[in-house]
């Protein structure tokens, strides 16, 4: 009798753990949004051979790895814009810029899944930074239900508490079995600042791992500590993401779940977040669905925008675009690439991407930006500035305040400052001319400018006048002399920051550091 018991008690744990097990009934899948705040295309399976991100590395072995993914705007703000509404950033109105006002009329894609059925929400840092309001003026919460519930110690003074994974438990363990969800995983690692040395006293790191360090830095041991200290940051994330994977392969969801790998924009060092360069808007991404995705250890080369995102979202969840009611989208859905199960070039029409950014952050008089607009296209890299008279990081006498504050800046700042040659001061911080072209083939740097060179004339004319044709069509007020418009808009916070500070008001600068602020006007 006593083993008739315990074999029934045996089988009926089993019946309660499948149930607990059991896939959900519902025919759309989950939606896995995970976004790092600052990383580039520094992942192992892109071979970066000093960072490990084993995380990213399956979601790539079991999908898709994308080799030319971009974000348009390499500023948190506007490219964060442009993942949840398919447009890009010149298309946007305020939202071109950062720290802005998001504008009322563009619908984002989480707000169209949640009025078709799915829970939403999200952990740490999802869009922004900014405000987001409703008509009548009430907070509008534009990514869901935030669920920051749960912390942990952090291994760094700087490292977030959130404990993101317990806070995705969270969510699913609380969504009902019927019901699909969409998730937000908003990482705000590797974003600055760092622990000096964290990266080599805690990840084990060190400086010699280093292949090669950019071009456009010097190659001594403080920036190479820097870079140590960013890439044990990435290893924090992705040590969350194996776990995430690995809950959702234990309730029987992995397959079942459209996961979405990247970041926002390149890493927080100068002459990359900020820029329009190629290491500025180069972003990792992997993408893995097991219901969705034909085959596996797919590595595909079409040019993919952040503009696609949104419509690749929709049409998984069976949503319209006409019964999404968002604005036009100017992004096309990766759905073609997902059935594929192709590598390489997979869609012919895939052969071109635009970049540009306004105001990024606050530091001219009157609040200005610095336009850019820019085309990939044939390996080359096409820029047009279109206010060359302005500092493009900012003003020196406010901190260049559109780079993070760094060992790395420091050291080039204070090059200049000791009266070494500017050479590593003109790439990162001077004034630009107007047209750059760049062969990313030969110079993926972008230290080499091509755009004077009389080979290269007949480059520079088609991909300007194919780039501006193409802004145009898109309704880029750049393009027809209303550019001025998008700097009117107002700034969310630290408005007039430059006529403030020259009058000797103590402002809140952000990221950077005392030292950043030149003492004197410079001149070029």
């Amino acid at each position: 009798m006593k083993k008739v018991i315990q074999i029934a008690f045996v089988f009926l744990l089993a019946v309660v753990t499948f149930a607990f097990l059991k896939p959900k009934q519902t025919s759309k899948p989950n939606i896995l949004m995970i976004v790092m705040d600052d990383a580039g295309l520094d992942m192992s399976a892109y071979g970066r051979t000093w960072v490990n991100t084993p995380g990213f590395d399956r979601i790539a072995r079991e999908g898709i790895l994308f080799n030319k993914a971009y974000t348009p705007n390499a500023k948190c703000g506007p490219s964060r814009s442009s993942i949840i509404t398919g447009r890009n950033s010149w298309q946007l109105d305020a939202a071109a810029n950062h720290w802005m006002h998001f504008p009322t009329k563009f619908k984002t894609y989480p707000e169209t899944l949640q009025e078709n059925g799915y829970r939403v929400g999200y952990t740490g840092k999802a869009w922004g930074p900014g405000v987001a309001f409703n008509a009548d003026g009430s907070k509008r919460e534009l990514m869901g239900e935030r669920i920051d519930i749960h912390t942990m110690e952090s291994p760094t003074q700087f490292i977030s508490k959130n404990d993101y994974t317990a806070n995705f438990k969270e969510f699913v363990g609380k969504t009902s079995s019927a019901q699909p969800w969409c998730f937000w995983v908003g990482f705000t690692e590797p974003h600055r600042a760092y622990e000096y040395q964290s990266g080599e006293k805690l990840g084990g790191k060190k400086k010699s791992d280093i292949e090669n360090v950019p071009s456009y830095w010097p190659d001594v041991d403080s920036v190479r500590s820097d870079m140590l200290d960013y890439a044990y940051e990435i290893e924090y994330v992705d040590d969350h993401v194996q776990k995430i994977l690995d809950h959702l392969e234990k309730i029987g969801e992995l397959d079942n779940t459209l996961i979405i790998y990247t970041s926002d924009h390149g890493m927080p060092f100068p002459r990359v977040k900020g820029n329009q360069y190629e290491n500025a808007n180069h972003v990792p991404m992997a993408v893995r669905w097991g219901n969705g995705i034909k085959g596996k250890s797919l590595n595909v080369n079409d040019y993919v925008s952040f503009v696609d995102i949104a419509p690749t979202l929709l049409e998984a969840a069976g949503i319209s675009m006409v019964e999404s009611k968002m604005q036009p989208i100017v992004g096309k859905s990766l759905l073609p690439i997902f059935k594929s199960g192709r590598s390489g070039q997979v869609d012919q029409e895939r052969d071109f991407l635009l970049v540009g950014q306004e105001r990024h952050d606050v530091g001219r008089p009157g609040d200005v930006g610095y336009p850019i607009r820019g085309m990939h296209k044939n390996g080359f890299l096409f820029l047009k500035n279109y206010e060359t008279s302005r500092w493009p990081v900012c003003d020196p006498i406010t901190g260049y305040l559109n780079c993070d504050g760094s060992p790395t800046k420091s050291f080039i700042l204070n090059q200049r400052r000791n009266g070494e040659p500017k050479h590593y001061w003109s790439l990162n911080f001077g004034k630009r001319e107007s047209i750059e072209l760049y062969d990313l083939t030969n110079d993926k740097d972008c230290v080499i400018n091509l755009a004077n060179e009389p080979k290269y004339a007949s480059v520079v004319r088609e991909m300007e006048n194919e780039m501006e044709a193409k802004l145009l069509s898109q309704d880029d007020l750049r393009m027809s002399g209303f550019g001025h418009i998008y700097e009117q808009y107002p700034v969310a916070n630290q408005k007039n920051f430059y006529e403030r500070f020259m009058a000797g008001e103590k402002m809140i600068t952000g990221w950077v550091n005392d030292s950043d602020f030149e003492q004197e006007t410079l001149e070029d």
